[in-house]
C-alpha cells in the first residue's frame, strides 16, 4: 500500500493508503496513533480507582486511568507510569486483562488494558497542562450498573470493566 501523510499532531496523524487486495483497488484514511495503556486499579479497601476527567467536546466522563504510550515505549511501562501520574498511586504488579482496537476500521489505536494491584499512594497527581481531572473511587458492582444504565460511555472502561467481571463471574 502507498501512504500518503495529510496531517501530523502531538498524539495521532492522518494518513492516506491507496493500493490492492485482492485485486480491487482500495483507498483507505487511516488515524494513526502509538496506542494506549489502561488500568483497572482497585485499591486496599477493594474500590476502584477511576479519574473524572475533562474531554473535549463531551466535557466531564468518568473513565479508568489510562494514557498514551510514548514513541517506542512498552505498555507495561507506560501502565505504571500513567497511574503514578494520574492518580498518584503505584502498583505492585500489573496483570494484563486485554488487548483491543477500538475503532479497528479506520484507526490504527491498540489499548493495553492492564489490573492493577497492591496499590500506595506515593504522591500528588502530576499532570499534563491540558489535563484536567480528579480521582474518584467506586465498587465495581456500582460501576457495572452505571455501564448498564448508559452512565459510562468510555470503551476502555467498559471492555476492562465487563472482561474482568466476567472472568471473575460477578454479574
Amino acid at each position: 500500500m502507498k501512504k500518503k501523510k495529510i496531517f501530523e499532531g502531538k498524539i495521532l496523524s492522518l494518513s492516506v493508503y491507496e493500493g490492492v487486495i485482492e485485486g480491487r483497488k482500495v483507498k483507505r484514511e487511516m488515524i494513526e496513533h502509538r496506542g494506549a495503556a489502561a488500568m483497572l486499579a482497585f485499591d486496599e479497601n477493594d474500590k476502584l480507582i477511576l479519574v473524572k476527567q475533562h474531554r473535549y467536546p463531551h466535557g466531564y466522563v468518568l473513565e479508568i486511568p489510562a494514557g498514551t504510550l510514548e514513541k517506542q515505549e512498552d505498555p507495561l511501562k507506560c501502565a505504571y507510569r500513567e497511574l503514578e501520574e494520574e492518580t498518584g498511586y503505584r502498583a505492585k504488579k500489573m496483570s494484563p486483562l486485554i488487548t483491543y482496537y477500538p475503532s479497528i476500521g479506520y484507526n490504527t489505536e491498540v489499548i493495553h488494558c492492564f489490573v492493577a494491584s497492591g496499590l500506595k499512594k506515593i504522591a500528588d497527581l502530576s499532570l499534563d497542562d491540558d489535563e484536567i481531572l480528579s480521582v474518584v473511587k467506586i465498587d465495581i458492582k456500582k460501576l457495572l450498573g452505571m455501564i448498564k444504565t448508559g452512565k459510562i460511555q468510555d470503551s476502555k472502561t467498559i471492555c476492562a470493566v465487563l472482561t474482568y467481571a466476567a472472568k471473575k463471574k460477578i454479574f
